[in-house]
């Protein structure tokens, strides 16, 4: 171990990795005992990777929106051409 280390560097890693592995505050509050946010903030670090993973997340999201609502305009596109017919 590099020379420097203290033991309280583990935990550091540790919940900075519970932190990426998708832990909320509330979470990360809970496994380090803290009853502050402030405390659990120390350890959600933003990283490009992240920033990178987000944006990857949110087209997701976009994309599967957007189909579910071409869907339902078809659908409800085909069921009014369905009336105006009757």
């Amino acid at each position: 171990l590099p020379e420097r280390f203290h033991f309280h560097d583990l935990r550091h890693t540790g919940d900075h990795l519970a932190s990426r592995a998708g832990a909320s505050t509330r979470e990360l509050m809970h496994r380090m005992g803290h009853a502050s946010e402030r405390a659990a903030l120390i350890y959600q670090h933003a990283t490009r990777e992240r920033d990178r993973q987000i944006a990857r997340d949110m087209d997701r999201l976009i994309q599967r929106e957007g189909q579910t609502i071409s869907a339902a305009a078809e659908t409800a596109t085909g069921n009014e051409n369905d009336r105006d017919e009757g």
